[in-house]
């Protein structure tokens, strides 16, 4: 798999570079996967924010509730989501594709006509993934923080000048940046995985099934490991911005 993610990133500068087949794939997931994220977003933020919304009550900070549930959506929530929602439905789709070119022997026809899959069909398909889910994290942090307002300020009586201050007061640049340098790396791990899978599948249509199950439990494995990583690693490198 790290082999296959190198030749991903050896073949991306080569040409002919397939532009007509990245933008097809980046509509394919955007299509499968933007109504789902921007839905499940909502809940998403509303249950951050009610929660946080209780706790602050319970301690006397509920000035400090915009800026906690913003920022736990924005570094945690929006790349999580993102993450899932681009691995269950655009990377499973993607290893069946796959999958099914494989057992047909396509990908052989390919390498015997002197093709190169990884370049032809692999490169688009990881970029196409890794460019959703960096547009995907922007629509779920926008989503998710305004419906954490309107829960919080609607549902629990916030005040909106509160959330607001909180959240400008504590928030930086660096939160927005992380979380979008989050979504790449998920991108590019979840599209890596499937094309994986989907080149190395069981024999049959039995197999493809298995790859895609495998790819979607990896996947989601590898994610959460890669978000504790560079979590930790963000939190020690950027100082907190004060109030």
């Amino acid at each position: 798999m790290s082999t296959l993610a190198w030749e991903i990133a050896r073949n991306t500068p080569r040409r002919p570079f397939q532009w007509r087949e990245l933008i097809q794939q980046c509509w394919f997931f955007a299509s499968v996967t933007i109504l789902p994220t921007a839905l499940v977003s909502i809940p998403f933020g509303a249950v951050i924010a009610l929660q946080l919304g209780s706790l602050t009550q319970q301690i006397g900070a509920q000035s400090f509730t915009g800026a906690a549930s913003a920022l736990a959506i924005i570094q945690q929530a929006s790349p999580l989501i993102t993450a899932l929602l681009v691995a269950g439905a655009g990377g499973s789709a993607m290893c069946a594709d796959i999958g099914s070119r494989t057992i047909r022997e396509e990908i052989d026809a390919l390498e015997v006509l002197g093709v190169s899959p990884v370049q032809r069909l692999i490169v688009p398909r990881v970029l196409g993934m890794t460019i959703v889910a960096v547009l995907l994290n922007g629509l779920v942090s926008v989503v998710g923080v305004v419906g954490g307002y309107y829960f919080n300020v609607v549902m629990q009586g916030g005040t909106p000048g509160a959330y607001l201050a909180s959240f400008n007061a504590l928030a930086q640049l660096s939160d927005l940046w992380v979380s979008e340098f989050k979504a790449v790396l998920y991108g590019f791990v979840a599209g890596t995985v499937a094309a994986y899978r989907g080149l190395n599948p069981g024999r049959g249509p039995k197999g493809v099934g298995d790859a895609v199950n495998q790819t979607v439990v990896v996947t989601f494995l590898l994610l959460f490991l890669i978000n504790v990583v560079i979590t930790g690693i963000y939190l020690q490198i950027v100082p907190p911005k004060g109030m």
